[in-house]
């Protein structure tokens, strides 16, 4: 089967990329914070069962936090420190979760140490095929890996073979489609070392024979970087149209593949499993060093922060701590995203701790954050042609308006990937992906 497909898919949209504002700024290490805190839950499936009391010494990587189930995933203290009070956070997802808070100690890794004992050393691409797939699987659950795109799945479910949809290709994605943030940008160019190993084991543990890393046009280094990187292995670097929503597993694996996930189903049902570059990443540490996932690569940027950046970062640290290190808030400061604009979340409170699925802190402008006044729809059919995954945004928008939940979901709700096109795309200004969203939140509610 070959690596390429249509290139591209039906609808989405070309927002303004911003990407420049970070894209240039190599990947710093985080000066321990005085505190992180940990939430027991940073992922789609159960919480975490903590393994500490107050006052509890521990150490970088010890795990805190028990899995909770098999779609569940370990946590483990990100700094050396003290465990305090167990408390509660609001994450931006407005999910309340416990969170463990550990006041740092004398820290034994810090700076430069601390970046080569995660990514410093050589990373082989040869012999992983003597590593066992049950042992790589297992090597990535008790690591505590989720995806980091965003949707954060607990990695180790999606790994694990499955005998009546087996899969041949395993797809890495570098398609990072979300204006303004560059981490995966960068860890394409300063790390493709540890992305390529954890790739070919992820392959392994899967059984895929074909392995694709894909990337947009828009990061020409990153491209040359990874293609020489990959020289001598079986993967295959594929080049993508910038266009978003591109990334979307989706959306990547009918333009790399030409393949159509049905609607409802996941990648699996057409023979593909995809992980994001930094996963792969998380991956190779893990199996290849046994350490668990502690950091993760952060984009700090938008008009209203004073020198955006891409920052290697304790889980647990909070917003604040990430937003003063990058010079604070500027002037103009009225909206700080978790996230990108397009799929990002608004948050209020900034004490908000950095999870294993934050991307990026977007913070955008008073100009930049205006909101639109909201018209009656003028039935343009605009949000129709931009939608990725074939639906009718305002009839389902509307449903979740007036509360209709049966016609919501006759109207393929679920299916909806909140990518925001719609939204942006609305002449009338209406918020047809927040009000998705509100469906998707309150139709589980109803059920109980």
């Amino acid at each position: 089967m070959t690596a390429t497909g249509r290139m591209d898919f039906r609808g989405g949209v070309h927002p303004p990329e911003r990407k420049s504002l970070s894209a240039d700024a190599a990947i710093e290490v985080l000066p321990t914070p005085p505190e992180v805190r940990i939430p027991l839950v940073q992922h789609i499936g159960a919480p975490c069962e903590s393994l500490v009391k107050p006052k509890t010494p521990v150490a970088m990587g010890e795990m805190i936090g028990k899995a909770g189930g098999f779609v569940s995933a370990p946590v483990h203290a990100s700094i050396d420190g003290t465990c305090g009070m167990a408390d509660v956070t609001t994450l931006p997802n407005a999910r309340h979760v416990a969170v463990i808070p550990i006041t740092a100690g004398p820290q034994t890794l810090s700076g430069q140490g601390l970046w080569d004992a995660i990514f410093g050393g050589e990373w082989p691409t040869r012999h992983l095929e003597d590593h066992a797939p049950q042992q790589i699987v297992e090597a990535i659950q008790a690591a505590g890996i989720v995806g980091q795109g965003g949707a954060a799945f607990p990695t180790h479910v999606k790994l694990v073979r499955n005998e009546t949809k087996p899969i041949d290709t395993l797809l890495v994605n570098g398609c990072e489609c979300e204006p303004y943030l560059t981490a995966d940008h960068r860890m394409m160019i300063q790390l493709p070392g540890p992305i390529i190993s954890g790739a070919l084991l992820a392959a392994q543990a899967a059984d895929a024979k074909q392995i694709i890393i894909a990337i947009e046009d828009n990061k020409p280094v990153a491209i040359d970087n990874l293609r020489r990187a990959v020289r001598g292995t079986k993967i295959q670097v594929v080049v993508l149209p910038t266009h978003y929503p591109m990334g979307g597993e989706k959306m990547t694996i009918r333009a790399a593949l030409g393949r159509v996930v049905p609607t409802g189903g996941l990648p699996l049902d057409v023979g593909v499993v995809v992980i994001n570059v930094g996963t792969a990443a998380a991956i190779a540490r893990a199996v290849l060093r046994g350490k668990p996932l502690t950091h993760r690569v952060v984009t700090v940027t938008g008009s209203g922060v004073a020198r955006p950046r891409n920052l290697l970062a304790p889980i647990g640290v909070s917003y604040k701590t990430l937003i003063e290190h990058c010079g604070g808030l500027t002037d103009q400061a009225a909206r700080v995203l978790s996230g990108g604009p397009m799929m990002g979340l608004a948050i209020g409170n900034l004490d908000t701790p950095v999870t294993k699925g934050t991307s990026g802190i977007t913070v955008l402008t008073s100009q930049e954050a205006r909101k639109a006044e909201e018209l009656q729809c003028i039935r343009c059919g605009r949000c129709v042609d931009v939608c990725p995954v074939g639906l009718v945004p305002t009839k389902i928008a509307l449903a979740c308006r007036f509360k209709d939940w049966d016609l919501a979901r006759r109207y393929h709700l679920d299916a909806c990937i909140e990518c925001g096109c719609c939204a942006y795309i609305c002449p009338s200004g209406i918020p047809l992906v927040q009000l998705m969203r509100m469906g998707k939140a309150e139709i589980p509610r109803k059920k109980k």
